[in-house]
């Protein structure tokens, strides 16, 4: 059965809209999960407009809801220390009472102008894709320890050094909140295929999207690993004015062994976005 989550970007909207939708969508069984994304300046619509940090967000949106799952498609691993992106992660999964789902990723490419400069404005350090990748990786090694890990623990890599790290207390859910990878490069993938729950790729070129999950299932094969145990996530945008165009996008990403599909709200939201979502475009999509 496919499970359908709704993405809100945080830019450029009010709070107050955030609010109306998430609290909708939590009363309505047929959307699974929700979702903010991991941006510091806009990437579309006013450049200047007005954008809010995620994780911030999403702890007050917890605090909102009381059903759905919730989660950041996906936190940019260079915005912040992995030991103290587990503390946040683990605050947000306490405080919604074991619903985050913990989306990550290796960060913006730099061929997107847009989203490589909020790194130059806020004076964070821009890794090639490489060193983004083995950053990555690194990551999710120290989050998943200090998730888990009675002790304290020492861990001395190329792009991550802790000393005495211990995670107190650990999160809800047992041994963590499940990883969500976003991301379709080779070297992703492989972390994909080490670490993750979920995988999420943009959707769009169905040909690339059907490419890649094979490219996963390969690299499950070379370690071992079940690729069934991985839940295959699509990001598809909505189009207010062609629901038709969005159930066409999903049958073919389910026909492709697509599990779970995002769904990305452009802003403004209308009123009643959330069951509009569901009448015109689940329901529908689901019946075939």
């Amino acid at each position: 059965m496919t499970r359908f989550g709704i993405a809100t970007p945080p830019q450029n909207v009010d709070y107050a809209d955030l609010v109306r939708v998430w609290t909708e969508a939590d009363g309505i069984e047929e959307i699974d999960d929700l979702w903010l994304f991991d941006h510091l300046m806009p990437i579309g619509g006013d450049p200047d407009g007005p954008i809010l940090e995620g994780w911030t967000l999403l702890s007050a949106l917890a605090t909102q809801t009381r059903r759905i799952g919730l989660g950041l498609l996906v936190t940019s691993n260079r915005f912040r220390p992995p030991a103290m992106l587990a503390k946040i992660a683990t605050t947000v999964d306490v405080v919604s009472g074991g619903r985050l789902i913990f989306g990550i990723g290796a960060g913006s490419r730099p061929s997107v102008p847009m989203a490589r400069r909020e790194y130059d404005a806020h004076g964070l350090p821009y890794l090639d894709a490489t060193g983004a990748v083995a950053g990555l990786g690194e990551s999710l090694t120290v989050i998943r320890k200090l998730w888990t890990e009675s002790e304290p623990f020492d861990f001395h890599g190329d792009h991550v050094d802790v000393t005495g790290a211990f995670g107190n207390p650990k999160p809800v859910q047992r041994p963590g909140p499940p990883i969500l990878i976003g991301g379709r490069s080779k070297g992703v993938l492989r972390l994909v295929a080490e670490h993750a729950d979920m995988w999420n790729i943009p959707g769009g070129d169905i040909d690339d999207v059907v490419e890649r999950s094979a490219l996963l299932d390969r690299y499950c094969d070379d370690i071992g690993r079940d690729p069934a145990a991985i839940t295959r996530s699509i990001h598809l945008g909505v189009s207010y004015d062609d629901p038709a165009a969005t159930r066409t996008a999903i049958a073919e990403a389910v026909a492709a062994g697509f599990g779970h599909v995002t769904l990305g709200l452009p802003a403004p939201y209308p009123p009643g976005v959330a069951r509009w979502v569901v009448d015109e475009i689940i329901t529908p999509a689901s019946a075939h």
